[in-house]
């Protein structure tokens, strides 16, 4: 199982560093989700015995989850804004294509409940307004020099973050790009990987206790939500990753430079109407069709 769960921890990483899919939409599309939130909460609240194999499992998860978030940093920085349009076209089409695919796995939740829908808007307008929000801080940050406040945000931001990494929705790395911290953090984690430059190190250190916290903080209601609200935390959800799409067409506004001086929000105009961006967008589904092959296949050996 040390294989099977470290494959899983590679793909949520995948999905994690970059704006688009969560770590928590793939591990629901592979069919652990539900087990790798009670492992969380069973970390910060269970009990000894339950602690013991709630580690084990996130242990054996976050092996899989350090390689891939590594590797991608290493390169990520680079192709994000080198090719910013290509990156979101991927991106646009991963979470447009798995809206329905949650709203199907979670039809007998929701279907009975359709009163809960604005909370769907709710979500929607959380993530709009947050990407809104970041363009009030000129759609980024600087992680140069040493100032408190941006140390305080980007706290708050990784706090935030890390809640929406373990929900089947929004992506963690979206947050990050909303709050205008996605590129600066990982420019700074590739360098530090490199050995270039440390001067983002505290950046990166409250970024990590902020992630940290919100574990504590925020897994306890998150599991709850799910327990207990989970029609209407399945709407919020579906409303999260809507409002998603709108925080990737708004990756390019979030970079200083790019090549070509390409700034502009990406549109679905765009994708549909470039050669060079609509082979991305149908790889989106291309990859989702294969991580639910790759799902019947786990579930299968499990049985």
């Amino acid at each position: 199982m040390l294989l099977l769960n470290a494959f899983r921890g590679f793909c949520m990483a995948l999905a994690d560093s970059v704006p688009g899919v969560s770590g928590g939409t793939i591990a629901f599309l592979l069919g652990f989700y539900d087990k790798f939130i009670f492992a969380l909460n069973s970390l910060v609240s269970g009990k000894k015995d339950e602690k013991k194999k709630a580690l084990i499992f996130l242990v054996k998860i976050g092996i899989g989850w350090i390689i891939g978030f590594l590797g991608a940093m290493l390169v990520l920085s680079k192709i994000f804004e080198s090719h910013i349009y290509v990156v979101s076209a991927l991106f646009f089409g991963l979470t447009l294509f798995a809206i329905p695919l949650v709203i199907y796995e979670e039809r007998k939740t929701m279907k009975p409940h359709l009163s809960c829908i604005p909370f769907t808007f709710i979500g929607i307008a959380i993530v709009v307004g947050i990407s809104i929000l970041s363009k009030t801080i000129g759609g980024g940050v600087s992680f140069e020099g040493f100032n408190i406040g941006i140390l305080l945000f980007t706290f708050i931001a990784g706090m935030i973050a890390i809640s929406a990494m373990v929900l089947p929705g929004i992506s963690g790395s979206t947050i990050l790009l909303a709050f205008g911290i996605y590129v600066p953090t990982t420019t700074a984690i590739s360098s530090v990987l490199k050995m270039e430059n440390f001067e983002a190190l505290p950046y990166l250190c409250a970024l990590a206790l902020g992630i940290i916290t919100g574990i504590i903080v925020v897994i306890k209601a998150v599991n709850r939500a799910l327990l207990k609200h989970r029609h209407q935390s399945m709407y919020t959800i579906i409303g999260l990753m809507i409002g998603s799409l709108y925080s990737i067409t708004q990756g390019p506004t979030t970079l200083d430079t790019a090549e070509g001086n390409m700034l502009e929000p990406l549109t679905f105009s765009h994708i549909v109407n470039d050669p060079i961006l609509i082979v991305p967008f149908i790889a989106g589904g291309v990859v989702l069709a294969l991580l639910e092959f790759l799902r019947f296949v786990m579930e299968k050996k499990e049985k």
